[in-house]
This record gives structure tokens, C-alpha cells and sequence, in this order.
């Protein structure tokens, strides 16, 4: 066995660098050539800020005028993405800097593509302040902040007003859950509550039909829909709904699955779900009855 055999060709080598230079460049990271050393996340800002990383996230950060930036890392590569053409007028502090420098922050693990901020989280707000809006996503102790940040995504795409969650059991803001959203945590409101059978029983007296999404509900969800407000309701993976949360909501529903498997990832299941409830408030009749 030649020493070709065990390491590629030098056609394919050439074309593996091309794809890690590709790669890299979208993470900001380095040449090809030259491997990013793993390097852990340093401890968190001070004074209670959290950090953000990556363009979407960072960019939807800087057009949010509820967001307070205290501060500003990016390379001059993502300065030109974001299209900030003189970070000297940026309101806040700012830092020119090459991406391991971020790394030092994040973590060399986080797909920064060469930006972090660090800003004061936006403050939850109470059920009280709930608007009028027809489409709201209950989670009930989802954890993962991955999931979680996907489903805010999904939620914003479809139109959702609010993502309620509970004070404990649930995951802070922060980069991670922020990198998920890709810009969806700026756009949306965020409603914690103590006692999630208790803003069943208010989202209840408000018009809402609330819809626990079951693997094993006794309805398809589209069956479940009525009325001129929806409140989608999502369990852990795993342990799914709490049984106090499926006695509390308006019924229990599942998503038709024919395939073999019968259950999705939480923020798979919140996609499809809100496409469906979205459909259903968009329909004239589900407006006239929400009147």
C-alpha cells in the first residue's frame, strides 16, 4: 500500500482545503492550513450583561431599540458583513480584533463568524402585558437552549406574538440560545410566569384555545384548532407534557405521523405546528370567530 493510498490523492487533498477554507470563512475562522486550537469559553461578562455571537444574532441586536450593547468585538471582515462602514460612530465600545480573540470568549466550539457583543438581556415580560395577538408558543420546562432558541425562529417566521415560558427550568439568555434563535429572540416578546396551569387558566379567560402537543393525543392537531386564538403548548423531550400542564390545556393533540417514527424534536414538532395553527388563523371563518 503506497503512502497516496492512506492520505488521498493531491487532487482530493486539494479539494478538502478548499472546502475547510470555505468553512472556515463562514465561521471566521482561520486559513485553511492552520486549525483552530480548542479553546474553552471564558467565564461570563460581568454586571449581569450576557454575550451574543454571530451575524444574525449581532445584527438583529444592533436594530433593536430595546437592546442595550455595552460592547463590541468583530473583525473587519464582520464589520463589512454587517455593513458598518465606520464602527467609530457605533454608540457603544468597540474592538478590532482577529477571531481568536473572540475565541478566547466563547469558546473556539462557538460558531461566532468573527462578532460578539455583550448587552443587558431584554427583561421578560409579565402575562399581563400579553397584546392581542392570536398565535402564542407555552413551553412547559424545555431546557435546551438549542431547542429553545429554534423554536423562538420558527415562532417569529410564523407569526407568533409571544413564547411564554416558566421562571424555573428554563434556560437564560445567552449565546447559545440567542445563536439558535439567529436573530428571532429581538423580535419577539418573552413572557415569563411562575405557575404555568394558572397562565393556562388566564391565556383561557383571554380567548385562547390552548393545544398540548401529545405523540399519543386522541385528535390530529388541525381537528384541534377553533376559535380566533391559538396557544400552542410543548413539553420536554422525553418526559413531555407535566400532568398538571395536560389537564390544564384545552385538549391534547398529536401531530399525524404515518412514517415509524412517531414522536420529533421539540422545535421540529413547534415548526410544524405553528405552520398549521398559522394556517388556520389566516383562514376568514377562524377570523370572524376571533372578533
Amino acid at each position: 500500500m503506497n503512502d497516496d493510498s492512506k492520505r488521498g490523492t493531491p487532487k482530493d487533498t486539494h479539494y478538502a482545503r478548499l472546502r475547510r477554507t470555505h468553512r472556515d470563512a463562514k465561521a471566521g475562522g482561520p486559513p485553511a492550513g492552520r486549525a483552530r486550537p480548542g479553546v474553552p469559553a471564558s467565564e461570563g461578562p460581568a454586571d449581569g450583561l450576557v454575550r451574543l455571537y454571530g451575524l444574525h444574532t449581532v445584527r438583529a441586536a444592533l436594530d433593536n431599540p430595546r437592546r442595550r450593547i455595552r460592547r463590541m468585538m468583530a473583525t473587519r471582515n464582520a464589520l463589512e458583513r454587517l455593513e458598518i462602514a465606520d464602527a467609530a460612530t457605533l454608540p457603544f465600545a468597540f474592538q478590532l480584533v482577529e477571531p481568536r480573540d473572540i475565541d478566547r470568549l466563547t469558546g473556539s466550539d462557538a460558531v461566532h463568524q468573527g462578532v460578539v457583543i455583550e448587552a443587558e438581556p431584554l427583561r421578560p415580560k409579565a402575562l399581563s402585558a400579553l397584546g392581542d395577538t392570536p398565535l402564542v408558543v407555552v413551553l412547559d420546562q424545555v431546557t435546551d437552549p438549542h431547542n429553545v432558541g429554534a423554536v423562538l425562529r420558527s415562532a417569529v417566521a410564523f407569526g407568533a406574538g409571544a413564547l411564554i415560558t416558566t421562571s424555573r427550568h428554563s434556560p437564560t439568555e445567552g449565546g447559545v440560545l440567542a445563536k439558535s434563535a439567529s436573530g428571532a429572540l429581538e423580535h419577539i416578546d418573552l413572557i415569563e410566569v411562575r405557575n404555568l396551569a394558572d397562565a393556562l387558566a388566564t391565556l383561557h379567560k383571554a380567548g385562547f384555545r390552548t393545544i398540548g402537543l401529545d405523540s399519543e393525543g386522541p385528535a390530529d392537531l388541525e381537528r384541534s384548532f377553533a376559535g380566533g386564538r391559538i396557544a400552542l403548548v410543548l413539553g420536554a423531550e422525553g418526559k413531555g407534557l407535566r400532568q398538571k400542564t395536560r389537564e390544564s390545556v384545552s385538549a391534547l393533540a398529536r401531530l399525524d405521523m404515518p412514517g415509524a417514527i412517531r414522536s420529533l424534536n421539540v422545535s421540529n414538532a413547534a415548526a410544524i405546528a405553528l405552520y398549521a395553527a398559522h394556517r388556520h388563523l389566516a383562514a376568514p371563518e377562524a377570523a370572524a370567530r376571533g372578533a
